[in-house]
Formats: structure tokens, sequence, C-alpha cells
């Protein structure tokens, strides 16, 4: 038996938000605060140097950075599933 309430939708919408965008690294920039400087290591071995982060959309697993040094006022977007590490700068 379904259920067709209000709340069960929005906690299925839930749940699928959580386990929709699967990983390490998706997991870790659902938590990253946000202005932290971080490297990038791409599936296809990229590497983004010296990127802070802006925020993680649940929805469709993006992430998004700035690139002050090489792009300054560009936003980068990256889809968390296709990055293979990330290092978190230290202070």
């Amino acid at each position: 038996m379904s259920c067709n309430c209000s709340k069960c939708r929005r906690e299925s919408s839930s749940w699928n938000n959580k386990t929709r965008c699967n990983g390490c690294i998706c997991d870790q920039l659902r938590d990253l605060r946000r202005g932290t400087e971080v490297d990038v290591f791409l599936s296809g071995g990229q590497i983004l140097e010296d990127i802070v982060f802006k925020r993680f959309d649940h929805n469709n697993c993006c992430a998004f950075f700035n690139d002050p040094e090489t792009e300054p006022g560009s936003t980068l977007i990256v889809d968390c599933q296709k990055i293979d590490a990330i290092r978190i700068e230290a202070d």
C-alpha cells in the first residue's frame, strides 16, 4: 500500500536526494564549510587547484566552486560523482 500524503512525499523526496548523490566525495561536500579552499582531483586526471567551495546542490549532485586566482568572478560547477578526491587546504 502506497502513502500519498504530503508528509510521505516530503520524506521520500528527502531520502531520494540523500541517496542520489552517492560516494565519499559527495558525502564530504554535503558537510564542507562554505569558503573552504580545496584542490579537486577529477576522474579524468585533471586537478583543479586552490579553488573555493561555494555550495553543494543535493538535487543534482553539483558542487559549485570559485576560482579566484585563474578566473576571478567565475563559477566552476562539478558533478560530485566525477571527483576522485579533494584536498582541504590547511588554514
